[in-house]
């Protein structure tokens, strides 16, 4: 099987954050995952993972937790001091706390424009932390409205215009469910490109287990493949946590 994280920003959320990460542990996981990092202390969240004997598998960049606001500035066309400022605070914390990938968010944006943005930060970052494994994400455009990212033909076509080691894919089946409906298909395109792989049920959002994708086929796959990443849950749980991980089990 797959090694398996837990992204503990949508899971054990019955518990405060530094909580997750022993929940976790005694769960079997690993790995974590924390979206947005950034409101604790880096030692806090050191000594969790230490303690726990956990790897930190990916945070997001930008910084601020994007309730309600822009969810990243990377295609966003005159917003290149934000997303710098942003990306060297994210990068920061990458490095204190030995996080293994930085997600850079798009943004919302379209057209010719937001592409060129897009792809110059991203050489600008790759260039910035080349010890730094990065990675970008098509996320659907039901959950994201105007979300840059929204395809992964786009997606491959950024990637072989960055031309940057670090800089690689992120393939969250969730979406690219409900993005082409073909998870299998979609997967072996891609494959090659992916540094790291997320789950959720579809539709829904929930467990991976059940519902239109075949998870037990899907991550016999990867073992077929030979893909060592992580596959991290990233999921709202349909109950408590605990009661909903026999997909990892």
């Amino acid at each position: 099987m797959p090694r398996f994280a837990a992204n503990l920003t949508m899971l054990f959320t019955e518990l405060p954050l530094l909580e997750r990460f022993g929940a976790a542990r005694a769960a079997g996981f690993a790995g974590v995952e924390v979206l947005f990092p950034y409101d604790l202390a880096a030692r806090d969240m050191l000594d969790r993972l230490a303690i726990n004997d956990l790897s930190l598998v990916l945070i997001n960049c930008p910084p601020p937790n994007y309730t309600d606001g822009p969810r990243g500035f990377a295609a966003v066309p005159e917003g290149e001091a934000r997303f710098r400022h942003d990306f060297k605070r994210a990068q920061r914390y990458a490095r204190a706390l030995g996080a293994q990938h930085l997600h850079l968010m798009a943004g919302v944006a379209e057209g010719e424009a937001a592409r060129a943005t897009y792809i110059d930060n991203l050489r600008w970052a790759a260039a910035e932390a080349p010890g730094q494994s990065l990675t970008i994400e098509p996320i659907n455009r039901g959950d994201m409205p105007g979300y840059f990212l929204a395809d992964y033909d786009l997606a491959l076509e950024v990637l072989d215009a960055v031309a940057a080691p670090n800089l690689r894919l992120q393939f969250d089946a969730y979406h690219a469910q409900r993005i082409t409906g073909d998870v299998p298909g979609t997967w072996a395109r891609v494959a090659s490109r992916v540094a790291h792989v997320q789950v959720g049920g579809y539709p829904g959002r929930h467990e991976p287990a059940g519902g239109e994708i075949d998870y037990p086929a899907f991550f016999a796959a990867l073992d077929a493949e030979g893909y060592s990443g992580w596959v991290s849950g990233e999921y709202t749980p349909a109950g408590l946590t605990e009661d909903g991980l026999g997909w990892a089990r």
